[in-house]
């Protein structure tokens, strides 16, 4: 991998923390009512998602599945579709231990629910697990989803910044726009109201750093840095995001010590090699 590749891959691997459990996959037919539409034709569809991960199951498993997917035969169909969408998506998190699934069920429960707070824990699994997702396919899939799920929350609570600066992440890491810019304003606009946003600050610096403007994300990273305090994945991520910025501008000596702050709060001993061996070769 080349330098500095692994260390945004591995700044990823912390975002992803709490999809640790599910295993990886690629692509039920989704109602007409969901995001579908907002897919180009190359885009990897649910169908495929849902189809391949089934594919990773025991017979036994894949008996038990067919069972609650066909669950809902009389009676109130609306309520008991909502338990067999939890049903499912708790199968997935721990008998199929898939994240895709996992999260594409919590969303049509969601969906169905439509609660600005089932809205935005589900948009925020699909962003979460966008930003550190490599493959454009998947991508596309993610963010449309999440776009989704946080504009539904937005018209329950326009005035949530939170969901606000999600909105404009998935254009910024999603590759569903070919103006990533829509995605910046959003998030610009939280941010220019409340310096002291975290997310809003965190996600522009994201976006400074795809377009190569590694000043202005710095400078966004340092007051990720500053704002979290207790938060110690946020802090780490700024970190590793601030020495990655100075390497790419190649400026060693500070590259070395946003690294070496890094150590301070990295417990994973693995990880912790991978930095000290970054630090030895900037040294060199």
């Amino acid at each position: 991998m080349k330098k500095p590749q692994w260390i945004t891959v591995f700044v990823a691997l912390i975002l992803l923390a709490i999809l640790f459990k599910f295993g990886r996959t690629v692509p039920k037919k989704r109602p007409e009512n969901t995001a579908q539409s907002e897919m180009s034709e190359n885009a990897v569809s649910t169908d495929s998602i849902l189809a391949q991960a089934k594919r990773k199951l025991t017979s036994e498993q894949v008996t038990r599945l067919n069972s609650i997917e066909h669950s809902v035969v009389r009676g109130d169909v609306k309520d008991q579709q909502l338990v067999v969408y939890h049903e499912l998506s708790h199968f997935w998190a721990d008998t199929g231990r898939v994240f895709e699934p996992y999260a594409w069920y919590q969303a049509q429960a969601a969906r169905l629910e439509n609660s600005e707070k089932s809205l935005t824990f589900a948009a925020h699994l699909f962003l979460q697990s966008l930003r550190g997702e490599s493959d454009a396919a998947f991508q596309t899939w993610k963010a449309v989803q999440a776009k989704d799920l946080f504009e539904r929350s937005l018209k329950i609570n326009p005035n949530n910044d939170s969901s606000i600066v999600g909105l404009g992440a998935c254009y910024i890491f999603g590759n569903i726009n070919s103006t990533p810019m829509e995605g910046i304003l959003r998030v610009r606009s939280v941010a220019d109201r409340d310096s002291t946003n975290i997310f809003a600050q965190e996600v522009l610096g994201h976006g400074s750093m795809i377009s190569g403007q590694y000043d202005r994300a710095i400078a966004r990273f340092q007051a990720v840095y500053r704002l979290s305090k207790t938060d110690l994945n946020t802090k780490l991520e700024a970190c590793l995001m601030l020495a990655e910025a100075f390497e790419r501008k190649a400026d060693k000596t500070l590259a070395i010590a946003w690294y070496q702050k890094s150590l301070d709060l990295l417990r994973n001993e693995e990880a912790r090699e991978e930095v000290k061996k970054r630090i030895d070769e900037l040294k060199k």
